[in-house]
């Protein structure tokens, strides 16, 4: 039951960080390192897969680091209105997904690890969901945001 909740959040984080690709980059590798934990479970004790993975989320965190720092300078109000603060949790949702991952080659997820990678799992989409309902953070969206749904 654990291996496939983990194999189904694995797909649902997978289209998540696919669906994130086609507007930054960034997902494109997670989107691919997350699609083979899908297939394959014990891919993450693969080296290029570890290297890959360490590479990405070392420059995520740096990415993070960058964007706090501007987000607390330069914030004026709610950081899910700033562009800079939606990036900054897509970052944080690559460190933490990753780092998930990773850790499952050493035991398999089980007990408050399966939690965690449920909610966030479900995050970017119930955000997706919050932000697309909420008309007044529809309102105050920058036009290229406005036309992408």
């Amino acid at each position: 039951m654990a291996a496939r909740l983990w194999r189904l959040c694995n797909l649902l984080m997978a289209a998540f960080f696919g669906l994130a690709a086609a507007v930054q980059v960034v997902y494109l590798v997670p989107a691919a390192l997350t699609l083979l934990v899908s297939i394959n479970p014990s891919i993450t004790d693969n080296g290029v897969w570890r290297s890959l993975c360490d590479l990405h989320s070392a420059g995520c965190v740096v990415g993070t680091i960058a964007l706090a720092c501007s987000l607390f300078a330069y914030a004026q109000g709610n950081i899910f209105h700033e562009e800079e603060g939606r990036e900054l949790f897509g970052l944080v949702i690559i460190t933490i997904w990753m780092s998930l991952c990773r850790s499952s080659a050493k035991s398999p997820l089980g007990g408050a690890r399966l939690v965690a990678a449920v909610v966030v799992a479900l995050f970017p989409f119930v955000s997706w969901l919050y932000i697309y309902v909420n008309k007044d953070m529809r309102e105050s969206w920058p036009t290229h945001c406005k036309t992408v749904i």
